[in-house]
């Protein structure tokens, strides 16, 4: 939280001072209509073409988004004409003079090495061109310098220098949230990956070694085994979109539990309470399958007597609340803490640390896994989806083969 109020902080006072600068520059109080004073109003307006330009640079540093930020960010400055590069090109060019790309591009060979703004003299032979000075200011991401801002104006200014430069520090943090992004997206698909991992190779041996003993005693069982296990790691193993929605998660389970009861017979019985409304809500993909099996592993290994495991999933207004529940041996929930933390790595699989740390991730903290247990006491957990998340939408059902 620190690291996320230190770059806000590097994010808002540049533009603050930008927005100083062009309401001294711009501000008229005719305008102003009972808005403040003109710095105030200049600021405000600077601010809001400030929020307008982001949400494109959060994507990364492309054509496409240098396009659709650069006349924002021409308005903060202020200048007669602002490009926006990468290390061999012009992105994208707002204002006047574009036939300066060429020279622009010859000239940012040292700010491009050294990360280090500078102004230069334009050349220009065309009458009708007002450009003769450019400042550029290199765009940095951990040190790494991805490109430049260049802005251009008639007469050389040693406020457009350190506006300009300001103003590519805010442009260099939003790439820098982009770059967290994508890693953060990256390790969501990492952990996925882990989780196919642990359901490979026991599951597999285990659910086949089931449809097998089945193939001559009871071969329309063992066919329908066949149909179940084919569903559930066709479900698993998709490639298709980060989240998927309760509906089909809890197939997936169906899918899941009639294996497993295929293998442990009458030892293991399942009890389903499912609220119709909150079916269509989307969450993050293999998220309620590890805790189903995590209940199946902690309820039936170390017993002999019956297990029984409950899932329910009902709606709580803004949000649906997913509990599952079995009475099997439990855990210390020292040692269940210290999992959840990552001290101690978890006996058979890394389901509950899993789950716990996507949802954070996805939701906020505060919607991590609610656990419930003691030792012998079977184990209770809580989840909490909210039904409308930004950025959270499914990819829609797989398509049937």
């Amino acid at each position: 939280m620190s690291g996320f109020l230190a770059g806000l902080c590097v994010a808002v006072l540049p533009l603050l001072a930008a927005g100083f600068w062009l309401g001294r520059r711009t501000a008229r109080p005719e305008n102003l209509r009972g808005l403040g004073t003109p710095v105030e109003h200049a600021t405000f307006e600077t601010l809001h073409t400030a929020s307008l330009a982001a949400p494109p640079l959060r994507a990364g540093l492309t054509g496409e988004t240098a396009r659709k930020s650069a006349r924002r960010l021409r308005t903060l400055l202020g200048t007669d004409a602002l490009c926006l590069t990468d290390q061999d090109t012009v992105l994208a060019w707002d204002g006047l003079g574009e036939h300066h790309r060429t020279e622009i591009m010859e000239r940012l060979g040292s700010p491009l090495e050294t990360g280090r703004g500078e102004a230069f003299r334009l050349k220009c032979d065309e009458p009708d061109c007002s450009l003769r000075w450019a400042v550029v200011a290199p765009l940095t991401v951990d040190d790494r310098v991805h490109g430049a801002l260049v802005a251009c104006a008639p007469r050389e200014s040693a406020v457009l220098v350190r506006a300009a430069g300001e103003v590519a520090r805010w442009v260099s943090v939003q790439l820098e949230l982009a770059d967290l992004d994508q890693s953060r997206t990256r390790l969501i698909e990492a952990e996925i990956k882990a989780l196919r991992a642990q359901i490979s190779p026991h599951f597999i041996f285990n659910s086949l070694a089931v449809i097998a003993s089945f193939v001559r005693t009871d071969p329309e069982r063992a066919r329908e085994l066949l149909l179940e296990f084919a569903d559930f790691t066709r479900y698993s193993f998709r490639r298709h979109g980060d989240f998927t929605t309760l509906a089909d998660e809890l197939h997936a389970i169906d899918h899941y539990l009639a294996l497993v009861r295929a293998r442990f017979g009458d030892r293991l019985s399942v009890t389903l309470q499912i609220a119709p409304e909150v079916l269509p809500v989307a969450l993050p993909f293999l998220c309620l399958q590890p805790l189903v099996e995590n209940a199946v592993k902690h309820g039936l290994e170390g017993k002999t007597d019956k297990s029984h495991i409950s899932i329910t999933a009902q709606d709580a207004g803004a949000e649906a609340l997913v509990v599952i529940e079995d009475n099997g041996t439990g855990m210390d929930p020292d040692r269940l803490r210290r999992i959840l933390a990552g001290e101690v790595s978890p006996s058979g699989g890394i389901g509950l640390s899993n789950v716990d740390d996507r949802l954070r991730q996805v939701y906020g903290d505060e919607y991590g896994l609610v656990i419930e247990t003691a030792v012998g006491a079977g184990m209770k957990i809580t989840a909490r989806l909210p039904k409308y998340q930004p950025g959270v939408h499914s990819a829609g059902p797989l398509p049937r083969q």
